[in-house]
């Protein structure tokens, strides 16, 4: 566990690398001391054996001048060379082949040609060592501008760094092995404590708090296990007290019926609830994380997103989005306040059945102006003749009255229907609803269209009349059968048939058929026909004293009753109008109930 720890690793490398370091400089610094302090032996001793030297050649003869450079070199061990003026060498003990050779290029014979001492360190090819050299100036047989150099070997120099370099390599080694013996069970200790710690942290909400705390000393890590005690305490609390919060927003988001939807201020949705998923998402894949432009490319969306986070105020407005099949929503985007990173929470309100419902009231009450303003400026103008005297008039006053009352008759019977469409519509629960025959409705219903079916030369056959019952309320159902034969009979032809049956079907459902031989319906109108005061032909219909309501109320009653009305047409041939209903029992016939 020690040596895989990561700062037992770091611990033992940082020693490792900071003893290394220490030492190498320690190293260089000692070596070039003894470097230093061993030239400047070398330069003393040279320079004594300099002025010595140079006091015995002034007065050698310039014939002997080889043979005392040799002897003064074999005393002062080091290479002698008497240089003349203009830098040629009069004599060397080391090299006889350099005499009349130049030196003057050498900085040091510059400066004792000049007068003062040169000195400089540089290898010699012959000797593949470095050299001292040490010039100075010399009074040649009482002639000045002479000068005399010795080359002293570096030998010494060398032997005393190398034996350096073994003893501090010997001393380091011993060094480092002792500091990282000294770090290693430092290091052990103190990642051993480390991990104890950790354990500790992991496991405070487990064991009490005296017996936690208990195992350590009295240091820092033991104040901080402490430490960590009564935070963990705090934590514990505050962990519990936001996992109830967060559940609880969690419930209303999910619970609430409008979509929710937070994007960050790069526009990617960082959180959207299950009916924003169900009603705009289409695709399967979790839109969390995902750019806000692949979920939904709706451009008034986006710039409405773009201009919260810019400009940081709450922006309300429709959109139709196509992404949701073309649903309408008012959405309420509002920036973010408090994050880091800003973003914009937005509530998606469908109001798809809100603008439908607003559409179909605008198209009520243009249908109702429209149905209402016929009768009444028929009415009025005819008022207005008969007032201006054609109530004199005896071969029309009567015609007039006639058509004033058939308006009369049109406007009331307009009003019932709105009467009884509105009741029908309205959410009151079904009251009186008793069990009522079928059988008995429809023959009700046969009664009373067929004077006007005598009328128009169409006949009315009873098909297959059922006895079965169904829950209505006392008149609903003749009121459904009445306008069904009704509109078979108006809109049918002369020598026509309207045909009547009532059957009972699998699973208690009772099936009542009204067909005829009519006109028919476009198949471009079937899907309409049930919508308040929608007609197929206008003009017809109105002749006919139609209010354009009465398949609407068949709907509502039918409706009303759990029960289901289709329509199936062929232009020319005639209209087939289904009605399904459930039927009720015998037992709950004795309770009035189905």
């Amino acid at each position: 566990m020690t040596l895989t720890s990561p700062i037992f690793r770091k611990l033992m490398i940082a020693t490792f690398l900071l003893m290394a370091g220490i030492l190498l400089c320690l190293n260089f610094y000692l070596t070039r001391f003894t470097v230093q302090i061993q030239t400047q032996a070398i330069e003393r001793r040279s320079r004594a054996e300099a002025q010595l030297l140079a006091e015995e050649v002034a007065t050698v003869p310039p014939s002997k001048l080889e043979q005392w450079t040799r002897r003064a070199q074999a005393r002062a061990q080091a290479q002698i060379t008497v240089i003349g003026p203009q830098g040629a060498v009069l004599a060397d003990s080391a090299d006889p082949s350099a005499i009349s050779s130049r030196r003057s290029d050498l900085a040091e014979v510059q400066k004792a040609l000049q007068g003062t001492a040169g000195t400089s360190i540089r290898p010699d090819p012959v000797l593949n060592e470095d050299l001292y050299y040490l010039a100075i100036p010399l009074r040649y047989q009482g002639q000045p501008g002479y000068a005399l150099q010795l080359a002293t070997p570096l030998t010494d120099v060398k032997t005393a760094t190398e034996t350096l370099h073994n003893e501090i390599w010997l001393a380091s080694l011993v060094a480092l092995l002792l500091t990282l013996a000294v770090a290693y069970f430092l290091s052990r200790s103190f990642t051993r404590r480390i991990s104890n710690l950790k354990a500790f942290a992991e496991n405070l909400d487990k064991a009490p708090t005296a017996e936690r705390v208990s195992v350590y000393e009295s240091d820092e890590l033991g104040d901080l296990a402490r430490s960590l005690d009564r935070t963990g305490a705090r934590l514990r609390e505050l962990v519990e007290r936001l996992s109830l919060e967060s559940a609880r927003r969690e419930s209303i988001l999910a619970s609430m019926v409008e979509g929710v939807l937070a994007v960050d201020g790069d526009l990617r949705i960082t959180f959207c609830n299950d009916s924003f998923r169900r009603v705009v998402v289409t695709s399967g894949s979790k839109p969390e994380g995902r750019p806000l432009v692949e979920v939904l490319r709706d451009p008034e969306l986006l710039s409405m997103f773009t201009g919260v986070l810019e400009s940081r105020k709450p922006l309300k407005q429709r959109v139709r989005l196509a992404g949701a099949e073309g649903r309408s929503f008012e959405i309420q985007v509002t920036p973010l306040t408090g994050s880091v990173r800003g973003g914009a929470i937005s509530i998606f309100y469908d109001i798809t059945d809100l603008e439908r419902l607003e559409r179909i009231r605008r198209d009520f009450v243009a249908n109702v102006s429209h149905e209402l303003r016929t009768p009444l400026t028929a009415i009025s103008g005819y008022a207005e003749t008969l007032l201006e005297g054609a109530l004199e008039d005896q071969e029309n006053n009567r015609k007039f009255v006639e058509i004033i009352k058939t308006h009369a008759i049109r406007l009331n019977n307009i009003a019932s229907d709105l009467l009884a469409l509105s009741e029908l519509e309205s959410e009151r629960p079904v009251v009186e609803s008793n069990p009522f025959s079928v059988r008995a409705a429809a023959e009700t219903a046969i009664k009373i269209v067929e004077p006007t079916a005598q009328l128009r030369g169409v006949a009315i056959i009873r098909g297959e009349l059922a006895e079965a019952e169904v829950l209505t309320e006392r008149g609903r159902l003749e009121q459904a059968l009445v306008n069904l034969l009704d509109n078979a009979v108006k809109f049918n032809r002369p020598g026509g048939e309207v045909r009547l049956q009532v059957t009972r079907e699998a699973g208690d459902k009772i099936r009542i058929t009204v067909a005829d031989t009519g006109i028919g319906i476009p198949s471009t109108d079937l899907s309409r026909i049930f919508e308040r005061f929608y007609r197929v032909d206008k003009a017809r219909s109105r002749d006919m004293g139609g209010t354009g309501l009465g398949l609407s109320i068949v709907k509502h009653v039918v409706e009303r009753m759990s029960g289901t009305v289709s329509v199936e047409s062929q232009v020319g041939k005639g209209s087939t109008f289904t009605v399904l209903l459930p039927a009720c029992t015998p037992e709950p016939l004795k309770t009035k109930s189905c």
